[in-house]
């Protein structure tokens, strides 16, 4: 499961307050759904916390972004620990992520790498073509040959090969669009929209997005077995 975690800013505007406020509601939200996640039995979890886009946002923004990231991550490593959640980061690339950010994240992912419970990715500075290009880049370093090329080899020069493609992509606030988030994983996954703004999203409206998941007809361009092939 995935979450492309949208409204912050106008959770914000609508109180009139900051877009900086908004950012800050959403760690309870973050908090909330990754135990909940955990308790529901979700075995994979990412979150999209920063695209590479989002470094255009205004430079003030920016940098509150990644001082609050820093005070989350640090707070909450021991209880990530405790609950058995293996933690990593995908992308943090740029080299205009602070040093101390970037080694926090790398401490996060050190300290939890034993962990056997939920993985939970936080997509930070990430970008979905950025990880197509470097992947072909992988590929064409390696000398394999473009016959030999398949989707299972090029998913292999992908980040973090092992975890699975996702199944249910939640984003919240009601916008549709992909937003350059995990293309080659999210090729045929669900996707909910619920109207709620991220930093109101919690426990309950997870579980009713898995609700929403389970009645849907996983197809995967194929016909229902009942039909017997018949498109009629």
């Amino acid at each position: 499961m995935a979450c492309v975690t949208d409204g912050n800013g106008r959770w914000a505007q609508r109180r009139s307050l900051p877009r900086t406020a908004g950012h800050r509601a959403a760690v309870t939200a973050v908090i909330d759904v990754v135990e909940a996640a955990r308790t529901t039995g979700v075995e994979w979890l990412s979150l999209y916390a920063f695209s590479t886009e989002n470094w255009n946002r205004p430079g003030t923004e920016v940098e509150f972004l990644m001082r609050l990231v820093r005070r989350v991550v640090r707070k909450h490593a021991p209880l990530l620990l405790a609950r058995g959640i293996r933690c990593r980061f995908l992308g943090v690339a740029d080299p205009r992520i602070p040093r101390e950010l970037a080694q926090d994240f790398h401490d996060l992912a050190a300290l939890t790498a034993g962990n056997r419970g939920m993985t939970l990715t936080v997509a930070f500075d990430h970008g979905g073509r950025r990880d197509i290009v470097e992947a072909a880049r992988s590929l064409i370093r390696s000398g394999t040959p473009a016959e030999k090329v398949t989707e299972r080899l090029f998913a292999d020069h992908l980040p973090f090969p092992d975890a699975p493609d996702v199944d249910l992509v939640i984003r919240t606030s009601g916008e549709q669009r992909i937003s350059n988030f995990m293309l080659w994983q999210v090729a045929y996954a669900e996707w909910v929209f619920p109207e709620v703004l991220w930093p109101d999203f919690r426990a309950p409206d997870l579980l009713a997005c898995l609700h929403t998941y389970r009645r849907r007809d996983r197809r995967f361009g194929g016909v229902p077995v009942r039909t017997n092939g018949d498109p009629s």
